[in-house]
């Protein structure tokens, strides 16, 4: 319980600059037909309950509420079938904090993991509600894969959607997929998906872990201590883990590490340079925390199927993530 307490305190104060930064409208959101916060759940027999969420609370209030959410998982539940979606329009401001803090260069473009930063809203509306049976707080970010289809003028309007997807047992616990589509005038220009972990008993057999590769003339960084602090207040991701030392040691860690989302980033980062304006997928599977403050080297290889990157410790024996960019 004091831990719990703690936890939102924390929470609580590194919300107060993120309040007034959205009564300044960082991210405007369009007035839309369904004013109201209606929930319609459709059960068919023999189906998972569909959930369509209406209008979403405000980022304070979500994050209230899964600070208290428990988790009522069970090996044999499956998760039921929940969606919400958002009309927003892009605030430039708002783009350039994002492109700064995950080190793009000042431009207008929107970097292919952007959007994916838009739709923390619908994740933790969709984490935080009552059919949800994990609780959010402390899980496990896998992998992720976003693919930009097509370019559009960011002056649009923007309907972000957030789906569960599919889920699966592995000898770690239950994963399970949060699945991402945006949409501009009707036309699908970028979707996305997120595989997350919930620990748990399954009496499942370990898989073979893929082998992992590294370039030449790797690039160094350093990650500050406050990266995320930062990237937290941008993208809206403030689980406790990464706003301080604190608050990640009550879940184990011992030390505020980086979002996976900023790691895969920055890689992207420092490749836009060589990628299209659209055509493209960027697949990122995570392996382990970056603890902050740190050193990291970045690899880059040319493959067949793309072109691979990773992202080692300093010494380049540990690696916190690899990926993969491809034609689509």
């Amino acid at each position: 319980m004091y831990y719990t307490l703690l936890t939102q305190m924390t929470i609580a104060r590194f919300l107060e600059p993120m309040t007034n930064r959205e009564k300044d409208t960082i991210m405007n959101d369009m007035k839309s037909s369904q004013s109201t916060s209606n929930i319609s759940e459709h059960h068919v027999v023999g189906a998972k309950p569909s959930i369509l969420l209406g209008k979403l609370p405000c980022l304070p209030a979500l994050l209230g509420k899964l600070a208290f959410k428990q988790t009522t998982y069970q090996i044999s539940d499956s998760l039921p079938a929940i969606s919400a979606e958002k009309h927003l329009l892009i605030d430039a401001k708002h783009l350039a904090a994002f492109r700064s803090i995950c080190g793009f260069k000042p431009k207008t473009e929107i970097p292919a993991t952007y959007l994916q930063a838009l739709a923390m809203p619908l994740i933790l509306n969709i984490m935080s509600h009552r059919h949800f049976p994990i609780r959010a707080i402390g899980k496990l970010h896998l992998a992720n894969k976003v693919s930009v289809l097509e370019s559009f003028d960011i002056r649009q309007p923007v309907t972000l959607a957030a789906s569960l997807g599919d889920s699966q047992l592995t000898s770690r616990g239950v994963e399970w997929n949060m699945d991402f589509v945006a949409r501009v005038d009707s036309q699908l220009v970028w979707s996305g998906s997120s595989t997350y972990l919930y620990n748990c008993e399954t009496g499942m057999s370990r898989r073979e872990k893929p082998k992992l590769m590294r370039g030449d003339n790797p690039q160094e960084w350093l990650v500050p201590r406050g990266t995320g602090r930062r990237y937290g207040r941008i993208s809206g991701d403030c689980n406790p883990i990464h706003l301080s030392s604190v608050t990640a040691k009550l879940f184990g860690f011992k030390s505020a590490i980086a979002h996976g989302m900023w790691s895969k980033s920055r890689c992207i980062a420092a490749l836009e340079e060589q990628l299209p304006e659209s055509g493209y997928s960027v697949d990122v599977s995570f392996h382990r925390p970056i603890y902050l403050p740190s050193t990291v080297k970045f690899y880059v290889r040319q493959l067949e199927n793309g072109q691979y990157f990773s992202l080692f410790n300093r010494q380049g024996e540990k690696a916190y993530l690899r990926g993969l960019i491809s034609e689509i």
